[in-house]
């Protein structure tokens, strides 16, 4: 079987985007999933958000609450020098 990747939709990097950015401000390090859907407004969306980032190794989850790895943090650091 040929090893094809799927892209995902511009919708869903939009969200990943959305919930790394939220957990990587200042505000605070770490979110409840409540929170986050509170602040972003789609239940499913952040969920599987949350989901593809932690797969991915750039969110860890810990009782219903998310934090952004180190890793996540360092390279948002070096994109934006």
């Amino acid at each position: 079987m040929q090893d094809q990747r799927i892209q995902p939709a511009a919708e869903d990097v939009q969200f990943d985007q959305a919930v790394l950015g939220l957990l990587l401000t200042d505000e605070a390090p770490i979110w409840s999933r409540d929170e986050i859907v509170s602040e972003i407004g789609n239940s499913i969306a952040v969920t599987d958000s949350i989901n593809r980032l932690a797969a991915q190794g750039l969110v860890h989850r810990l009782n219903g609450f998310v934090f952004a790895t180190r890793a996540a943090a360092k390279a948002t650091e070096l994109a934006l020098a």
